[in-house]
């Protein structure tokens, strides 16, 4: 059975005051003695009375206007995503006053992403949205922001030490070391494991050394305290080896040339590769041409590229981001503070989904 929605008349009636009353107690105007303010607010309580939102919002006349600051999705494939969350919650947003303009960024250019955070500074907005991938250069602009009192929501990646209003995302430690587990989880004796960077600037970009520290504490506590993993101690566990590859953009010659070194030099010891974003779909291709696709192969997102290597079994997990949910809880964490008063989470952590060929079909839009 459905709650019976309570009416102002409803408490009004329970607290034996007029309407008007209890119109003033709700929006805190004119005047009301205290001992009748606390009087309505009782009865509020007993009814668990919740005030109509929309109606509230709606007869404000009250408008918003909001900044997303994210990578140029029509570049990035990853990017889409976040795109579509952002747009989705801006059309629903609409209604209540709330309007969007997106500043997209070219994800390799600093300049670019300086002039749009500019851009969207100077638009003097009531809120900001941003994927800061850039990690110097955005807390330069978190430091206007702060003295201009814009608040700002963060998602894809988190920087603790800023006064972000909130971060939506996952928790990019404990992917890496998830990450970890699966790429040597079932493999015997010891070996190799290297974590692939491809085209990112490791100094300048949070996430990806975050995801890095948790992929390395992974077989770090495999070496030194397996029973915390729920493992048994095992002959060679301390002799992983662990390898952090910086490749170029897939394009530069110098990527084949890297990757075709790799697996000539380390073929015998290899054991997994970890991709730290969502470009697994470049690796996969090698594995296939040297005939190593006994190599674990793990890296991030739904991408159709990287679908169909897991479906190929080249791939053999992938940890989905969700990033379309990042892009849309993070406008709403904006229109809950601006616009619905509610208190905003200061991190909301997203599942850290494991994907296989065997339980894709439930992961996909139909």
């Amino acid at each position: 059975m459905g709650k019976i929605a309570v009416r102002i008349k409803d408490i009004a009636a329970k607290a034996n005051v007029s309407v008007g009353t209890v119109d003033r107690v709700l929006h805190n105007r004119g005047r009301v003695s205290e001992e009748v303010r606390q009087k309505v607010l009782l009865m509020m309580k007993e009814l668990d009375y919740e005030p109509n939102m929309i109606a509230r919002t709606l007869g404000s006349n009250r408008t918003y206007h909001l900044a997303a600051i994210q990578p140029d999705h029509t570049l990035d494939p990853y990017w889409h995503a976040p795109w579509e969350g952002i747009e989705k919650a801006a059309r629903e947003l609409k209604q209540y006053g709330i309007t969007l303009t997106v500043y997209s960024y070219e994800l390799t250019q600093v300049g670019s992403f300086r002039a749009q955070a500019e851009a969207a500074t100077q638009s003097q907005p009531d809120g900001i949205l941003i994927a800061p991938l850039f990690y110097r250069e955005s807390l330069e602009f978190f430091e206007r922001w702060q003295q201009l009192d814009i608040p700002y929501v963060l998602f894809n990646t988190y920087i603790a030490e800023v006064p972000a209003l909130s971060y939506v995302g996952q928790d990019s430690y404990q992917s890496g070391f998830l990450a970890g587990k699966l790429v040597q989880v079932g493999q015997a004796g010891p070996g190799t494991f290297v974590i692939a960077h491809v085209a990112e600037d490791i100094a300048n970009s949070v996430h990806i050394t975050q995801k890095e520290r948790g992929f390395r504490d992974y077989f770090a506590q495999l070496a030194t305290a397996p029973e915390s993993l729920g493992l048994e101690a095992a002959p060679h566990q301390s002799q992983y080896t662990i390898l952090s590859v910086d490749l170029p953009q897939p394009a530069d010659p110098l990527f084949a040339r890297q990757l075709s070194r790799l697996l000539d030099e380390e073929a015998t010891e290899l054991k997994g590769i970890f991709v730290s974003t969502s470009k697994a779909f470049e690796i996969a291709p090698y594995l296939q041409a040297y005939r190593r696709e006994d190599i674990r192969l793990v890296g991030y997102d739904l991408l159709e590229k990287n679908l169909h290597f897991l479906n190929e079994g080249i791939i053999d997990f992938l940890i989905n981001q969700n990033p379309k949910k990042q892009g849309y809880r993070g406008l709403y964490a904006l229109a809950d503070l601006l616009v619905f008063k509610k208190e905003v989470a200061l991190v909301k952590y997203l599942p850290l989904d494991i994907i296989t060929k065997e339980n894709l079909q439930y992961y996909i839009a139909k």
